[in-house]
């Protein structure tokens, strides 16, 4: 039986014109495409910021020249062995002046919660090159072990014997044709100063009043008078005398710390806490793995960091369970906290420490300070 008939002309029906407004819809979304496409490689003002490595600093790093060493070694002193591991977290920005991410790029870190994106300026001051940046970074790095290892060794009990010295003098400012590249820095006021949190103190408090120092210069002592610059930070009135300064230390043992291409005074706190564990019986995290972040003074003061978020994030990633927060950056902190991570809120190194002997100890941790809104 025929299914159709062969001799019947069978014609498709006619195809149908599209309206002009089907049309001018098509050609809006082409251009469109076009220009989204054409923004996406325009350069931005924007950077990005992303959890960077993470070192655990009773482990090994890589030096210069590419050999694996121990990231923090001691001599001259009885060092003990270590378990776990205590985590510096370090960030990384993506892009520069030179090169800032594409528009493509920026959208998708905005979703994306271990990550910021941030106005160039933050990260790149106006005027100053990559360059530049990289070698601020890496003066602060050093500094940054020196006043952690200050901080350890006067923890444990050593003398570390402190000397304030200028570093170089600011053209322009208070103290330039007074002070000198390299004149130590005695008492400030009748106070005795070693370091440079003590002076900014003084000159402070004196809410711009002359600063009367007596400083140390080729072997001799002289008083000078300074008065101070007023500036604005952070809304905040505060006083500067122009200089640049360095704290010297005389460490009675030798304390080696070498990690390779991180800048950044924001390990200070994780290298204190690295140099005890080594000069001290036991383990101080009890063999967890801790991670944390914090600047650090001689005097065991832990201070703010900067990507904080971001290092949460590079926490988990490495496998933390448990994470050091410096309080001053608790606002950031409260409600951006990755699961599986139990953040505590710390301000100074013997806090750090009570948190470590309280884990170790298998003590009550929720008797300890953690971040709260405020």
């Amino acid at each position: 039986m025929a299914l159709f008939d062969e001799n019947t002309t069978i014609e498709p029906a006619p195809r149908q014109r599209m309206s002009r407004r089907s049309v001018a819809g098509v050609w809006a979304l082409a251009v469109a495409m076009v220009v989204l496409l054409v923004i996406t490689f325009l350069p931005t003002s924007y950077v990005i910021q992303q959890p960077g490595p993470v070192y655990n600093t009773l482990g090994s790093a890589t030096n210069a020249d590419g050999d694996e060493v121990p990231l923090i070694s001691v001599e001259g002193a009885q060092t003990y062995p270590t378990d776990g591991s205590l985590d510096l977290l370090t960030v990384q920005v993506q892009g520069n002046r030179e090169h800032t991410p594409s528009w493509f790029e920026l959208a998708m870190a905005w979703f994306d919660p271990s990550k910021a994106v941030l106005p160039i300026d933050a990260v790149f001051p106006a005027g100053q090159t990559t360059e530049q940046r990289n070698e601020e970074s890496a003066a602060m790095m050093v500094d940054s072990q020196h006043e952690a290892t200050a901080a350890a060794l006067t923890e444990v009990g050593y003398d570390v014997g402190a000397t304030l010295s200028v570093h170089s003098v600011v053209e322009g400012g208070a103290a330039e044709g007074t002070l000198e590249e390299g004149d130590l820095i005695l008492t400030a006021d009748g106070e005795a100063v070693t370091d440079a949190t003590a002076l900014r103190k003084v000159i402070n408090d004196g809410a711009g009043a002359p600063v009367e120092l007596v400083i140390e210069r080729d072997g001799a002592q002289q008083t000078v008078s300074i008065t101070p610059k007023e500036s604005t930070a952070d809304g905040e009135t505060v006083w500067f005398i122009g200089v640049t300064l360095i704290t010297d230390y005389d460490f009675p043992i030798d304390v080696t710390i070498q990690l390779n291409n991180v800048g950044g005074p924001s390990a200070g706190m994780m290298f204190a806490l690295g140099i005890i564990d080594t000069l001290t019986p036991g383990e101080l995290n009890g063999g967890e793995q801790v991670a944390g972040t914090g600047t650090i003074t001689a005097d065991g003061t832990v201070g703010p960091i900067g990507g904080i978020r971001q290092k949460m994030w590079g926490a988990v990633d490495a496998g933390a369970d448990w994470f050091l927060a410096p309080d001053a950056n608790c606002d950031e902190v409260v409600g951006h906290i990755p699961g599986g991570l139990r953040v505590f809120s710390v301000k100074t190194l013997d806090d750090s420490l009570k948190v470590l002997d309280t884990l170790a100890d298998g003590g009550d941790l929720d008797a300890l300070p953690t971040c709260s809104a405020r």
